[in-house]
C-alpha cells in the first residue's frame, strides 16, 4: 500500500450503500482560507471575526456530515455547541463594534 493510498484510506470510508464519504472535517487548507477571508491584519488568528469564520466553516462541514448520518447525535450535540459559541461571538462583536459586526455578517452570508 502506497503512502497516497494509505492517506486516502484514512480520510475516507465506505458507507453501507457503497458511497465514499470524506471523513476529514476541516483541513489545514480550508482553515487557512477561512482565516484569510476574515483576518484584520496579517498575523490575526484570534479576533472575533476569525473565530466566527472558523466556526461557520466547521458548522457547514458538520451540517453536511449530519445530512448523511442522521442518527449521529454526538456530532449533533457538538454542532449545537458550535452554533451557540458562534452566536456568543457575534453578540460580543455586535455590542463592541457594530461596523465590524455588519461586515463579517455580510462577508460570511449570515442572517
Amino acid at each position: 500500500m502506497t503512502k497516497q493510498t494509505l492517506a486516502l484510506a484514512i480520510f475516507q470510508r465506505v458507507c453501507y450503500n457503497g458511497e465514499v464519504v470524506n471523513q476529514s472535517m476541516l483541513t489545514a487548507r480550508k482553515k487557512a482560507s477561512a482565516i484569510k477571508t476574515a483576518q484584520i491584519h496579517t498575523k490575526d488568528t484570534g479576533s472575533p471575526e476569525v473565530q466566527i469564520a472558523l466556526l461557520s466553516k466547521k458548522i457547514n462541514e458538520l451540517t453536511s456530515h449530519l445530512k448523511v448520518h442522521k442518527k449521529d447525535n454526538h456530532s449533533r450535540r457538538g454542532l449545537i455547541q458550535m452554533v451557540a459559541d458562534r452566536r456568543t461571538h457575534l453578540k460580543y462583536l455586535e455590542g463592541s463594534n457594530k461596523k465590524r459586526y455588519t461586515s463579517i455578517v455580510e462577508k460570511l452570508g449570515l442572517r
